[in-house]
């Protein structure tokens, strides 16, 4: 019975600290002297905790295309926010505003997502708000 208890407390110890381990900081990541504006394609939608994932199709300059990845808030922090997982149909083109990755990979932290009909929503993580600079400047 000890054996059993102490698995069991052993087990429950560690689904607390996988999570919290997952978890990091806007500074860990993300560069807040590199604000980014993103606009493209919506090319797929993460909508899992902790953050959810943004990606899109970016045509740069010289033409080139490149899908990007934007860390965005919990669902259930963008439900309160008034934005459904239905608001990214698949295609649709969004603008996206936020921070690179410091590795300077197609990654970025995200501020604010502006729909085509103009609707615009504050994509950040909960505790990024404290940590993160606010949206760039249009």
């Amino acid at each position: 019975m000890k054996r059993l208890f102490a698995v069991a407390t052993l087990t429950t110890a560690l689904m607390w600290a996988i999570p919290a381990a997952a978890h990091h900081s806007f500074a860990a990541e993300f560069d807040d002297k590199k604000p980014v504006t993103l606009k493209g394609k919506l090319t797929e939608l993460e909508w899992l905790n902790p953050h959810g994932w943004i990606h899109l199709d970016v045509v740069e300059p010289d033409g080139k295309v490149v899908n990007w990845a934007v860390e965005a808030g919990a669902p259930n922090a963008l439900i309160r926010r008034g934005l459904r997982k239905t608001d990214f149909p698949i295609g649709s083109e969004i603008v996206v505003q936020g921070y690179r990755s410091k590795d300077d990979k197609p990654r970025a932290s995200g501020t604010t997502v502006t729909f085509a009909d103009g609707r615009n929503f504050f994509l950040g993580a909960a505790d990024a708000q404290s940590q993160a600079p606010a949206a760039p400047a249009r």
